[in-house]
């Protein structure tokens, strides 16, 4: 009999409520699939299995059967359905009559559904999870169990990007007792750690100081060189082919925005310095503006997921220096011996306000001036407002002269600016 025909004759006895057979050969089955290298129609029976002991109530069979569908999903890289399985696995623990039974398999199946989310980016979520076996198992066992102090270690490691840490998982996990698949799950797990302490990406401005209307070019800098020896190491027992960022978000306050970024997914080139863009505008100054954290979201081999967080930096944003913008016109055509209107103009183009403006014109002697002030003085500026006024001018003689208008004032810090413009103005006969 063929292993398809064993499958169907599985079916036929759990059918006929002979569950106990049902299971065996269901077991069986997944092994002669296993073999194959079907592990799809593995799975499948493992899992049938596993359902025909439930009816027969023998439930360390249910969780035996469980775990060898889990290592199938585990074998082909699926670790997020192997993690389901591992989590409906956990619903059959209580059912086990004894104490020390229950506590070690709530620590297993919890501790390896951590193992599937952590590769997945999703470890806060699995320590959450893992969090909530306590009630089930006693405490003292709780935090005594080797797995517990592996989570504890791996967590360390991660938060303080502390190397010795995670040297010392390396060498303890043959002690663990993991089947093949899991001490795999297990490797990668410690690589996506080891990777985030060595990856250490650098956040860099252009300049130190802003203005507030001036762009602002970051750059986060990948080096990988240091990574691409650790992932040469055997003891990963695989090889990583692939570095993707598929994402990466920035936390910015209010007054910032994003104006340009990188289209992802971008290849990281192991073993060179890998820099990535962004521009960001300041719309308005405000105390501690910031960049950060920033979130990059980091895929392996397409299926082994992380988030690097950097650390927030803050950014020195000062308003803009305003400058004003000054100019002369003729609102007649000059004649020599008779006096004719000229309009000064001074206005703020710029995005800062000028603070106490004074303004001088200064004319030569044969330029006389009949009526009107060659000096005005005015507490503020702002931006887009504008200043004018007319002077009566008499020509003595033809010729080419230079008018100058001094303007003295200050910015919103109180620094002193003073600008000086020259306009030539010619008199002809």
């Amino acid at each position: 009999m063929d292993v398809e025909d064993k499958f169907l004759k599985a079916e036929q006895l759990y059918k006929a409520h002979q569950f106990k057979k049902s299971g065996k050969t269901f077991h069986a089955v997944g092994m002669s699939f296993l073999d194959l290298g079907d592990y799809n129609q593995a799975k499948s029976s493992f899992i049938n299995g596993a359902n025909a002991f439930i009816e027969a109530q023998k439930f360390d069979t249910v969780l035996e059967l469980l775990r060898l569908a889990s290592e199938v999903s585990l074998k082909v890289e699926n670790y997020m359905d192997a993690n389901q399985i591992y989590k409906d696995a956990i619903n059959y623990i209580s059912n086990l009559k004894k104490e020390n039974d229950r506590n070690q398999n709530y620590i297993l199946f919890s501790v390896l559904s951590y193992l599937c989310l952590f590769v997945n980016g999703r470890q806060e979520e699995g320590l959450d999870y893992l969090k909530r076996m306590i009630k089930k198992v006693d405490n003292t066992y709780f935090k005594e169990h080797p797995l517990i102090r592996l989570v504890t270690d791996l967590t360390i490691a991660l938060r303080n990007k502390n190397q010795n840490t995670i040297d010392k998982i390396k060498d303890t996990i043959s002690n663990l007792k993991f089947r093949k698949e899991e001490q795999n799950l297990l490797k990668k797990v410690i690589l996506l750690v080891q990777t985030q302490i060595l990856l250490d990406p650098t956040v860099e401005l252009d300049k130190q100081e802003y203005t507030t209307n001036e762009l602002i070019n970051l750059t986060i800098n990948f080096d990988t060189i240091s990574l691409l020896q650790e992932f040469k190491k055997t003891f990963y027992e695989f090889k990583v082919e692939s570095f993707v960022l598929t994402k990466i978000t920035l936390d910015l306050s209010d007054n910032l925005s994003l104006n340009r970024k990188p289209i992802f997914p971008i290849n990281v080139i192991l073993g060179k310095s890998n820099p990535i863009g962004f521009i960001l505008k300041p719309h308005f100054q405000m105390d501690k503006p910031f960049i950060g954290p920033i979130n990059i979201t980091c895929v392996l081999n397409n299926n082994l997921t992380f988030v690097y967080e950097t650390k927030t930096i803050e950014l020195n944003l000062t308003s803009p220096l305003p400058t004003l913008n000054i100019a002369i016109k003729n609102l007649r055509p000059p004649l020599i011996g008779q006096s004719f209107p000229l309009e000064i103009l001074v206005e703020n183009k710029s995005a800062g306000e000028a603070l106490d403006v004074k303004i001088f014109v200064e004319f030569p002697e044969l330029l006389q001036v009949m009526r009107g002030t060659t000096e005005k003085q005015i507490y503020s500026l702002r931006s887009n407002e504008e200043l004018k006024w007319e002077l009566n001018i008499k020509p003595i003689e033809a010729g080419d002269y230079i008018i100058k208008v001094k303007v003295n004032f200050q910015d919103p810090d109180q620094n002193n600016i003073e600008e000086i413009k020259e306009f030539p103005f010619s008199i002809k006969l």
